[in-house]
């Protein structure tokens, strides 16, 4: 069972994974959400829960009839894709750094974007509703399209890794891109001003929300549900060219068939039913742990990372951590390491190691084994992976 380790009352409940206790900021940012009329039952903390916007990062928020669209955030969508083939360690010997090349050729990472649109690209389904969606974004279907299979940068990565058995999976974390971004912020820019408008108050403005059987609650709802969709299919297309470039590496170009294939968000939000009631669940830096749903819980650049099964913790609203979570910002990162440290900590790794990615070092994260003993009761390790190559945004 969760522990309620927060010493302070809220009007709804707040259930911690966390294996810390949470800062003066953090507390704040919790009682705010677990202050508000429509949230249901109670607010669960995953144990990488760290200062979001609005809404702590790493919470999971039930609410009936209602939306924050901050909570969600601005990548729409964002999450992980992993893969098991059938090929072993042995087979990747002397061939990181020329894969590796071949990853950065084909997958456009930072700010850039593809230059072909390939017809996986331009046949994708949710083109024909492009038109309906907020008039904020109507200058942008060529963006988005340039960019559907491009990874973004921050902590954005693909990875090589291999499993305690040696085995090789592929791995990668990305969400909607700029398309997705600019999606979020005009909803988020709509709710505050509707906020204002009804003279509604709010313990934080990035808590602005809308309501169900609203014109702006479904235009949001319709938005939302398409950046997840564009999130999760950015991720297929990227994972299907990475895929092609190993095959090419180790089986010659022949295809083959993976052994286990995952897809999950880890920012967004879904209608589903909890205590027999149907709620809007939002999971901000949280993943969906039904009992048998696959997830995957990455460490930083150069830790383990793991691929679970949920135990369906109705607690939790079945839901687990995202990750390891940040320990310190990114300027606090830049400020405390040298690129020297960040060759120590990647030791082994094919990646960049310079000044570019000095805030994504492995010591500005929590440590990832302490993280999963939190939430023992919440998933099952399924494999325990180690990167051997990163490809960075």
């Amino acid at each position: 069972m969760p522990y309620q380790n927060l010493p302070f009352k809220t009007e709804k409940p707040i259930y911690s994974w966390a294996g810390h206790d949470l800062g003066s900021n953090e507390i704040h940012m919790a009682k705010n959400v677990a202050s508000l009329p429509f949230v249901f039952k109670h607010v669960s903390l995953m144990p990488d829960v760290h200062l979001g916007k609005g809404a702590l990062v790493g919470s999971v928020i039930a609410t009936k009839n209602a939306v924050i669209p901050a909570a969600v955030g601005v990548d729409i969508g964002c999450g992980m894709a992993a893969m098991q083939l059938p090929f072993k360690a042995a087979q990747l010997e002397g061939k990181l750094k020329k894969i590796r090349n071949d990853i950065e050729a084909a997958i456009p990472v930072g700010f850039n974007q593809n230059t072909d649109i390939d017809k996986t690209v331009s046949n994708w389904q949710g083109w024909h509703s492009f038109k309906d969606l907020h008039k904020g974004v109507k200058n942008l279907e060529g963006k988005a399209l340039k960019q559907l299979g491009s990874l973004g940068g921050g902590n954005h990565f693909i990875e090589v890794c291999l499993d305690e058995d040696q085995n090789v999976w592929l791995m990668l974390h990305s969400g909607s891109r700029h398309i997705g971004n600019k999606l979020a912020q005009c909803h988020i820019g709509t709710a505050k001003e509707l906020m204002k408008l009804a003279e509604a108050k709010l313990p934080d403005p990035d808590l602005a929300y809308f309501v169900k059987g609203t014109p702006e609650f479904d235009a949001y709802w319709r938005d939302l549900q398409w950046s997840q969709n564009y999130a999760r299919f950015n991720r297929d297309v990227m994972m299907d060219r990475f895929k092609k470039i190993i095959e090419q590496h180790l089986a010659g170009g022949k295809p083959t068939k993976p052994l286990l294939s995952v897809n999950c968000h880890h920012n967004y939000a879904e209608k589903e039913t909890h205590f027999e009631e149907e709620v809007y669940v939002t999971r901000k830096g949280a993943v969906r742990a039904q009992e048998n749903d696959y997830g995957i819980i990455p460490g930083s650049m150069g830790a383990k990372s793991f691929i679970v099964k949920g135990k369906g913790n109705l607690m939790s609203y079945c839901s687990c951590s995202h990750g390891a979570g940040r320990l310190m910002s990114r300027t606090k990162a830049k400020k405390q390491f040298t690129v020297d440290d960040l060759v120590a900590q990647t030791a082994g790794v094919e990646c960049r190691k310079d000044g570019g990615v000095l805030d994504e070092i492995p010591g500005a994260y929590k440590p990832i084994e302490q993280v999963m003993k939190q939430q023992e009761d919440l998933v099952e390790i399924i494999a325990t992976l180690k990167q051997v190559l990163c490809v960075k945004g």
